[in-house]
């Protein structure tokens, strides 16, 4: 970094100080445990995508979707230990952004920075969406846009704690979606093996081929259903985020990042496995949760009930943890000069009040777009947050084949936890985000989020070239420290 830069940095930073002089180069409170980091990364991993979307994909996949999570899972796992690995040579509140800025260049750290900020807040709307829909279940008198307002105010009540008391908040929401799909798994296979309830004559683990085979509607079915996977697994690199806020991150981090593969293999594959094992494929629908769905069709409406305030409160824990991501995505543009200085500043409790408070009245938008369109709702913000967090994973990605380089000639500090299989696994997971990208202009329903993409695209360059030109040391492209490595070049 140039002596301008720091100059320029540092006086953010000091604008950043709170009422009682603080320094606020960082200033956020490192009050996150392993068990809250580790509840985070699963509760943003579990939610619309897996208990709404699914219903849509296996309408369109069948079975095969099965193959389609255990494969976009894979990836999912390199894109996490190459943040893993990132995240180790330099934890930072800024995450991804702020590694995108570094080995990239200052334009895709902007970028990067504004569009994560926009694709949780999209999430947000997506997630309120969903609750909203989720209420319905119980009384359907009660318009969208009314419970969605009312989830909106809550959760942004619920980020005015803090951040200590937010991942406790975080830990028992994510514990009851574990406790809820841990039972309907057991219960599940209780169907299966012992041949209990309505659905017992007929459940059995052959319904995931007998009613026209494992891939029903054919490869290209699956193909065109990865773009809804993916969403399903967005927010995973959460976790990255609480980097800056993290206990210990040289120990918590690595241990939720290790924990993806089974998370995934559990939650997602073994969950789809009981469902569509209990009853047939053909009996899911779009806009209807799977879970619900199966619950009604064994005869056990109570539990359906049940399950239904699981997944809403699996949709509220997601949106939540929107919310504060967003907060301190502004915030961290607001330090490096690419954002308005008005997000650095703290309040006493070291909380990004403001970055969050002005995050939580653009998710409003979602409450409009329930009044307008209810039964397209949740299909349009789908679109838009998908392609916003996919770019995210192509920045990790991108930024850690850079790094890797780097490191390996012994030009910067070696991560103490390196991602296996790279640069490979790197390289082979920017392939799949490619293919997916490839998918989605395909498929008519998905392509509305390539018409999104232009238009964001061009507000990112013309914005960056406006903010250039008015402050060119924030935006100048920083040297890479350089590391004097005595031990040579990795093997």
């Amino acid at each position: 970094m140039t002596s301008e830069q720091v100059a320029d940095r540092t006086a953010v930073e000091d604008a950043a100080r709170d009422g009682s002089g603080k320094e606020a180069s960082e200033g956020y409170q490192r009050g996150l445990g392993n068990r809250q980091i580790q509840m985070i990364a699963i509760g943003g991993a579990i939610g619309t995508g897996l208990f709404l979307g699914a219903g849509k994909a296996i309408s369109k996949a069948g079975p095969s979707l099965i193959l389609g999570y255990a494969i976009a899972g894979l990836v999912i796992f390199f894109i996490m230990r190459a943040l893993g690995e990132l995240l180790m040579y330099r934890p930072v509140s800024g995450s991804f952004s702020e590694y995108a800025r570094e080995f990239l260049g200052p334009f895709f750290g902007y970028v990067t920075g504004w569009t994560y900020w926009l694709f949780w807040v999209v999430t947000g709307m997506t997630e309120v969406t969903a609750a909203a829909t989720y209420v319905q279940f119980w009384d359907k008198s009660i318009p969208q846009w009314v419970s969605a307002l009312g989830f909106t105010v809550v959760l942004y009540l619920a980020n005015l704690i803090s951040v200590k008391l937010f991942g406790e908040l975080e830990f028992w929401f994510s514990m009851v979606k574990v406790t809820a799909i841990m039972g309907m798994i057991l219960i599940g296979i209780g169907v299966i093996t012992l041949g209990f309830s309505e659905a017992g004559e007929t459940a059995s683990f052959s319904q995931l081929w007998s009613h026209d085979g494992f891939f029903p509607k054919g490869i290209g079915g699956t193909l065109m259903t990865l773009h809804i996977v993916m969403f399903a697994f967005m927010a995973v690199e959460l976790v990255g985020v609480t980097a800056g806020e993290a206990k210990d991150p040289e120990k918590t981090l690595p241990k939720a990042i290790n924990t993806v593969p089974w998370r995934i293999g559990l939650f997602y594959v073994g969950s789809l496995i009981i469902l569509m094992s209990v009853i047939s494929w053909t009996n899911f629908k779009a806009g209807e949760s799977p879970f619900v769905a199966a619950f009604q069709r064994i005869g056990l409406p109570a539990g359906a009930g049940i399950v239904n305030f699981v997944v809403l409160t699996a949709a509220l824990s997601s949106c939540n943890s929107g919310m504060y991501s967003t907060g301190r995505m502004l915030r961290d543009l607001a330090l490096n000069g690419q954002g308005p200085k008005f997000f650095a500043q703290l309040s006493k409790k070291g909380l990004p009040l403001r970055g969050t408070t002005v995050s939580a009245a653009l998710m409003l938008v979602g409450v409009w777009i329930n009044y307008q369109w209810p039964g397209d709702a949740f299909n349009y913000v789908v679109s838009f947050a998908t392609i916003s967090g996919l770019w995210a994973w192509v920045m990790i990605l991108a930024s850690h084949l850079r790094y890797r380089r780097l490191a390996d000639k012994g030009l910067l500090p070696r991560s103490t936890f390196r991602a296996p299989g790279a640069p490979w696994t790197s390289i082979f997971g920017l392939a799949f985000i490619g293919a997916v990208f490839v998918l989605m202009g395909i498929d008519e329903d998905a392509r509305v989020s390539l018409y999104f993409a232009p238009g964001w695209a061009a507000i990112m360059v013309i914005s960056y070239f406006v903010l250039k030109r008015r402050n060119p040391e924030a935006f100048a492209r920083r040297d890479l420290p350089v590391h004097a490595d005595t031990t040579g070049p990795a093997a």
